[in-house]
């Protein structure tokens, strides 16, 4: 996955917006207002993504391109390593793993609105 592919598939993800609230080399996507994933624009050598802490440490556990989140809380963030290992179908679950986990904590009606956005 490159750079582009990265940030096609993110904003693909509905009600999703890319915003750089960290200096321009930091490009973050976030749904309802919260983040979701960013990576350094300037490299692109990997990615943070939210998770379940279970499946974080599980994840850590397995693969070696899997490490805690840097520069975030390492219980609910993982750092992937790019082009060590993770196919492109496992980055896109990834993704979508972690905006699901954002929208599953949003507010009732902005996940209907999602939703909707989605069909």
């Amino acid at each position: 996955m490159n750079i582009e592919d990265f940030r096609d598939f993110c904003l693909s993800l509905p009600g999703t917006i890319e915003e750089t609230p960290f200096g321009p080399d930091t490009l973050v996507f976030k749904v309802g207002g919260k983040i979701f994933a960013l990576t350094d624009l300037r490299a692109f050598g990997s990615i943070n993504l939210k998770c379940e802490p279970e499946q974080a440490a599980e994840l850590r556990e397995r693969y070696e391109y899997v490490l805690p989140g840097f520069h975030m809380n390492k219980k609910h963030w993982n750092t992937v390593l790019i082009g060590t290992g993770a196919s492109q179908a496992q980055l896109k679950q990834w993704i979508t793993d972690s905006y699901q986990l954002i929208v599953a904590a949003l507010p009732k009606a902005m996940r209907a609105e999602l939703a909707q956005a989605a069909e």
